[in-house]
């Protein structure tokens, strides 16, 4: 009995280093994923289709439509008649670049196929509609 009352309990303890290291990573991952422009910042908001895929966009060409009907290429104004000729610039650099149409729910039909055609012209056709 003597031998058993020698061996005392070793007090539990919680080792905090790797805890505060994998949350120093969690925090690192989650800055490095953030997307800092949404259709939040742009003042759209997105149509919601209930047949739609996953909006999973890798490319960089980014075309927004705003309900005043204005457009923006990659976050940047343009007219209909500068955003054919970047498009255009685009086609020449590479013609698989994918482009992502964000047009605002109550942007006209007729905004939203002359940016659609605008992309067909100039041999981007590779384009997808973002809904929510």
């Amino acid at each position: 009995m003597s031998e058993l009352r020698l061996r005392r309990r070793k007090r539990p303890e919680l080792n905090l280093v790797p805890l505060i290291d994998v949350l120093v990573m969690l925090i690192f991952f989650a800055f490095v994923t953030m997307q800092f422009k949404s259709a939040a910042t742009l003042n759209i908001t997105l149509p919601k289709v209930e047949t739609a895929g996953k909006n999973e966009f890798k490319g960089t060409v980014t075309i927004s439509i705003d309900k005043d009907g204005t457009i923006s290429f990659n976050g940047k104004v343009a007219s209909e008649d500068q955003l054919i000729a970047l498009l255009q610039q685009v086609h020449n650099i590479d013609k698989d670049i994918p482009v992502l149409i964000k047009a605002d729910e109550t942007t006209q039909l007729k905004k939203l196929a002359f940016v659609m055609d605008a992309c067909r012209k100039t041999g981007l056709n590779k384009f997808s509609l973002q809904s929510r």
